[in-house]
């Protein structure tokens, strides 16, 4: 019998992950500051009522290309956009706006809730950045923006039709596994939402070119998540790829946005 508790279990097999959400958190916020001096941050744009209806907005030094979206992960229950801020030094550099939200976490909102949190977060940023946009989320995030990739998306159609690019990144796209983790205690899954909001289980909206990436050095959850839905999609006649990255596990890999060279960056930006 798998044991999907540990399935999931990311942290456990990292090595000093422990220690990274502090660090990650006074990298961000080093970061940001040094925006906000520049003048390049809008900070805790309000796109709903509730409390973490907030995104920041990181403007680059000329008219902006674009928009990307980063969509933090922490399985739904925990992290905020503040943890990530220097993640988007890559896209930044490259002369895309990047807007990073944060959105309500259970066990105070169902992942229904954070889908449709996420698309107006998207909407509201899309008003304040012309040109393209392109999604990327990581983990639960990495959800997140696959659903709005679906042909059932939240996302307006006006909005839908600018979004050209979705990269997840370790992504979770079939949620019933969930159903059988020890953290669906906090989550609150039930069996119809688990289907309803796993974007495998869905059909892909066309147009779009969508890549799931994942660290090879991942746990084999992830790596089955990430083929699963690239499979799964691909049989749709959508524009879908996907790599294995060698030697990046969980945590390593989602640091590399912060490199405007790197492949992911590369990927997402074309």
């Amino acid at each position: 019998m798998i044991d999907w508790t540990d399935a999931f279990d990311n942290s456990s097999y990292v090595p000093g992950s422990d220690a990274l959400p502090k660090l990650w958190a006074e990298m961000a916020a080093t970061w940001r500051d040094a925006m906000v001096r520049r003048g390049h941050a809008k900070c805790d744009v309000e796109y709903g009522p509730r409390a973490r209806n907030r995104f920041d907005l990181f403007l680059p030094d000329e008219a902006p290309r674009g928009l990307v979206v980063f969509v933090h992960g922490g399985y739904w229950r925990s992290m905020d956009r503040r943890d990530f801020s220097h993640l988007a030094a890559g896209a930044r550099r490259k002369g895309w706006a990047v807007a990073m939200p944060s959105y309500t976490l259970a066990p105070d909102a169902r992942v229904g809730g954070m889908v449709r949190e996420i698309a107006t977060a998207i909407t509201a940023a899309s008003e304040m950045v012309k040109g393209p946009i392109r999604l990327v989320g990581h983990s639960a995030g990495g959800h997140l923006v696959s659903r709005m990739a679906c042909a059932d998306s939240p996302l307006e159609m006006e909005v839908a039709l600018r979004v050209n690019r979705v990269l997840s990144i370790s992504g979770i796209h079939d949620l019933r596994p969930i159903l059988h983790t020890a953290m669906n205690s906090t989550i609150r899954l039930d069996a119809t939402e688990s289907v309803e909001e796993s974007p495998a289980l869905q059909a892909p909206r066309q147009g779009l070119a969508i890549h799931f990436a994942v660290g090879a050095a991942e746990r084999p959850e992830l790596l089955r998540q990430t083929r699963l839905i690239a499979e799964a999609w691909a049989r749709h006649r959508t524009k879908v790829t996907d790599s294995y990255l060698p030697g990046e596990d969980h945590f390593s890999i989602v640091e590399t946005l912060a490199d405007p060279e790197s492949l992911l960056i590369e990927t997402l930006l074309g």
